[in-house]
């Protein structure tokens, strides 16, 4: 977070904390003008565990809420930040009134006047006799001077899209922000209405569903039919654009772009009128602009001005779900392993909503680590991410698997103990964007898998740590009785583990484990054998009663006694039983050669082993 984010963020706390109903009303209000019931519920949440006394944890989240509005409503921000710089300088004239006491009391019987002569009425005016107790005055954001001369504005071919409202892909390393475009069927009419509004000026319009890929789209058709040059003016919602035409008139032969993402904030008196398009018109200058099917249709049908802007515009119209061409394109674009992922797990076509919501899902899950927000949730989705990346490929995972896996992450699962199971589900599984949650169901009723991009990843990034030694044989418990997702989990694991093996004998015993539920014995062997000879107890056992199972008695007695010194209980009965069948053995050599005392032991230890029952089990 930045020092200015930061700074706003703690005088809004103020707000909050002064129990001031109007400056906390325009602060609601300026939240719930972004459409987003979900920031106003937030809102509603600092304030109220700010009000029961909760430490730490509500600025925190006054502090998520503003990085939100900040990428997502920018114009949110600034009427954020004016109401804000109007609070502290209340707050600094209340400071000075305590300081030098009220102003002294007027001698005349005049009633006081106040008035404006000259110049632009710019702040409220307030006429009063007398003032008892605090004034406070707020307005909204002060209005902009006007756009800034086209030399400032940025060239299309060195401006970054996702600072001009094209949403981010997940990225890794030094990976670009954004994979290579995929053409939509769109793009051949797109392609004809920019080269037309290159020529002539006009607004070339671009709608669909939200997460359709409007912005990326309108984008990439104007860097493919309008000159690199070309300079960007991108205002904020609600700028006042009256003294656009002007600006342009002193550009000279520099092309221009009007970049109006959400068009439906930038329609009005003050913005694009139909006045304003025709001078744009004249002036030659294109204006690309974007919008919701829902917004455009709410704003296109009536008699308002609004509508006339509208009225000569034919929209190039985006569907959410990919055509069946448009994703035989995605599936060949293999250079990308963002766009081979969403050809292989994207379901129902819906593929820039899965290109977009990625991003805000990974940061979504990784803040809610933390222990006032929701660790429980946090370990769930990493339990499934976890059994992903252990090889289980999507398979689904039985909630009663994520609630006792749970129990392998040591300390996060302490940290998760205050949030109850059901209340952590229901987060984890919360549909986000209208997309998905992080946890989406399986294929089988009381099942989940982690949302695919999620593992993915986990797979890639060096600050996730690695998933619990035990949760591999969990994994192959959710894969069972399928032998190529078990041959996955064997391969994943041997990749994973192997080098770490060394001196570690839990690792080979987790090894050995996997082999044999894949029913590859011999390898099974090996790394229980591993792990016997690395000090490892269990495995010491499960050699030495394999070897003596096959009669391999001399070679199974040395495993069997490590075992037993160590307090293995199964050891110590399976080394007695081969030890005395190595009596017996032995006693019968030496009778053979006539020894007496060796014939009466192999008598009294016959007579002793055809003395235990058959239902007696080690």
């Amino acid at each position: 977070m930045d020092d200015g984010m930061a700074s706003l963020a703690r005088t809004l706390m103020r707000v909050i904390e002064s129990n001031d109903r109007d400056a906390y009303g325009l602060m609601a209000e300026a939240v719930g003008g972004t459409g987003s019931r979900s920031l106003r519920v937030r809102l509603a949440k600092v304030r109220d565990a700010r009000a029961d006394g909760e430490v730490g944890g509500p600025a925190e989240a006054l502090n998520d809420l503003l990085d939100e509005v900040r990428r997502f409503a920018p114009h949110t921000y600034g009427e954020l930040e004016a109401l804000a710089q109007t609070f502290r300088e209340d707050e600094a004239a209340r400071a000075a009134s305590r300081v030098h006491g009220p102003a002294p009391a007027r001698t005349d019987a005049a009633a006081p006047r106040n008035g404006v002569s000259g110049g632009v009425f710019q702040a409220p005016v307030v006429q009063a006799g007398t003032f008892n107790g605090g004034v406070h005055t707020y307005f909204g954001a002060p209005q902009h001077a006007g756009p800034p001369p086209v030399a400032d504005w940025p060239r299309l071919d060195t401006a970054d899209p996702t600072a001009f409202g094209v949403l981010r892909t997940r990225q890794v390393g030094d990976e670009p922000a954004l994979p290579p475009y995929v053409a939509r069927d769109g793009d051949a009419l797109l392609e004809e209405r920019m080269r037309a509004a290159a020529g002539t000026g006009g607004l070339v319009l671009v709608t669909g569903e939200p997460l359709a890929g409007k912005s990326r789209t309108a984008w990439v058709g104007m860097l493919a039919n309008l000159p690199g040059a070309t300079r960007v003016f991108a205002p904020a919602a609600g700028t006042d654009l009256r003294g656009l035409p002007g600006v342009l008139r002193a550009r000279g032969e520099e092309p221009c772009v009007i970049w109006l993402d959400e068009l439906e904030g930038h329609l009005g008196e003050h913005g694009l009128s139909p006045a304003l398009l025709a001078e744009l018109v004249r002036l030659r200058v294109p204006v690309v602009a974007t919008m919701s099917d829902e917004a455009y249709d709410a704003h296109r049908f009536g008699g308002q001005a609004r509508a006339r802007v509208l009225a000569g515009v034919d929209p190039v119209e985006l569907s959410r779900a990919w055509t069946a061409d448009e994703l035989r394109r995605l599936s060949g674009a293999r250079e990308d392993h963002r766009l081979s992922d969403a050809s292989l797990w994207c379901e129902n076509g819906d593929v820039c909503a899965f290109l977009a919501v990625g991003p805000e899902l990974w940061d979504e899950w990784w803040r809610a680590r933390r222990p006032h927000a929701h660790p429980h949730g946090h370990l769930l989705v990493r339990v499934a991410m976890d059994l992903a990346r252990c090889g289980t490929d999507g398979a689904p995972v039985p909630t009663r698997v994520l609630r006792e896996a749970c129990a392998l992450y040591g300390r996060e699962a302490a940290q998760a103990a205050g949030e109850s199971f059901e209340d952590a589900l229901a987060w984890a599984s919360g549909v986000r964007h209208g997309v998905a949650g992080m946890l989406v169901p399986g294929t089988e009723p009381e099942s989940w898998r982690a949302f695919p991009t999620l593992y993915r990843d986990a797979v890639t990034r060096p600050d996730v740590p690695p998933a619990p030694l035990g949760l591999w044989l969990r994994a192959m418990d959710v894969v069972r009785g399928n032998p190529d997702l078990q041959e996955l989990v064997v391969e994943s694991a041997r990749s994973e583990l192997e080098e770490e093996a060394e001196g570690r004998p839990e690792v080979g015993l987790v090894l050995g484990r996997l082999y044999e539920a894949a029913g590859r014995a011999q390898y099974a062997e090996e790394w229980f054998r591993h792990s016997a000879d690395a000090g490892g107890v269990e495995a010491a056992r499960i050699v030495g009663r394999a070897l003596a199972a096959r009669g391999e008695a001399a070679e199974a007695i040395p495993y069997l006694e490590r075992a037993a010194e160590a307090g293995d209980a199964g050891a110590r009965v399976t080394l007695a039983a081969v030890l005395v069948d190595r009596a017996v053995f032995w006693l019968d050599r030496g009778a053979e050669g006539g020894g007496r005392v060796a014939a009466y032991y192999a008598r009294r230890l016959r007579a002793s082993l055809d003395a235990v029952p058959d239902t007696v089990e080690e």
